[in-house]
């Protein structure tokens, strides 16, 4: 979704969120929901500048405090499953009825690609007179991204007053919205004799958004790591770096039973992942 419908679609979420607020209710301006469906409107012209200039007393003294998406993780997607995440935001001011918060990547939020929150499930709630914490969820669809919109994403965030001016902030903070990687491993011969070598090869690959299946991750650094029988923790033994197909191969002597594992730090664009681990016993 393009940001400008985005950007319409929270406003009309919040606007909503304040007509389902009983009288009793709307002195303190606080909205107890916006579960309610909605279609908001694209913004008439000049809306964008009553974001920005002429807007209230009141809407010159809202401050956003707190924007968290996904809990401040990274939001990581493979080929084909849409990923819903949990947001929180939060700001403070006079006639305040809520904030929601929207993503995007490009190189600037007029032509960029953005996702909004969903309407169901959200929510405002005032926490005292002057602060409202509003909660939701933000769904993202891998079909409709490119490969190269795995990165930093930026966080922007609307608020709206009681007297309808619209506050918005296109960068509030960043998120990494990444291909998931994988990641496999296969430790042999199994068993093998103590002081013999132990080949182990393995592959990383990554989700590509655009052809809808895995595809090898290459020339990336790995970490080939050992967890002896018995113990709880993994150790580190060499770092091996991949072919240009993400193909992984390395050798180490048998030296105790145990597991055999690649682990992958992961990169701006791709998700960190460890292989599960391939038992070798030694005689």
């Amino acid at each position: 979704m393009r940001i400008r419908a985005t950007v319409a679609a929270v406003s009309g979420a919040l606007a909503l969120s304040a007509l389902a607020v009983p009288a009793a209710q709307a002195d303190d301006s606080r909205p107890a929901s916006g579960g309610s469906s909605f279609t908001a409107p694209q913004p008439a012209q000049g809306s964008q500048a009553k974001r920005t200039a002429g807007v209230s007393a009141k809407a010159a003294k809202v401050k956003i405090t707190s924007v968290v998406v996904n809990g401040g993780k990274p939001i990581v997607l493979g080929v084909k499953a849409k990923k819903t995440v949990s947001f929180s935001s939060t700001a403070t001011g006079s006639g305040l009825i809520g904030t929601a918060p929207f993503i995007w990547v490009g190189k600037n939020v007029n032509s960029a690609y953005g996702v909004g929150p969903n309407e169901k499930g959200f929510t405002c709630k005032g926490v005292n007179a002057t602060t409202t914490t509003c909660k939701g969820t933000i769904t993202v669809n891998p079909a409709e991204l490119k490969n190269a919109q795995a990165a930093n994403w930026h966080v922007g965030v609307v608020a709206v007053t009681e007297d309808g001016d619209e506050i918005q902030k296109d960068s509030v903070s960043r998120i990494k919205v990444q291909r998931l990687g994988q990641l496999t491993v296969n430790a042999s011969p199994e068993p093998v004799k103590k002081g013999k070598t132990i080949t182990v090869t393995g592959k990383l690959t990554r989700a590509n958004w655009e052809t809808k299946k895995y595809a090898g991750y290459g020339a990336q650094s790995v970490k080939l790591q050992f967890l002896k029988k018995g113990a709880k923790s993994w150790s580190t033994v060499k770092t091996v770096k991949g072919s240009s197909t993400g193909a992984l191969k390395t050798t180490v002597k048998a030296s105790a039973d145990g597991y055999w594992r690649y682990s992958f730090a992961g990169t701006t664009s791709t998700s960190a992942v460890s292989s599960t681990g391939d038992f070798v016993d030694v005689k």
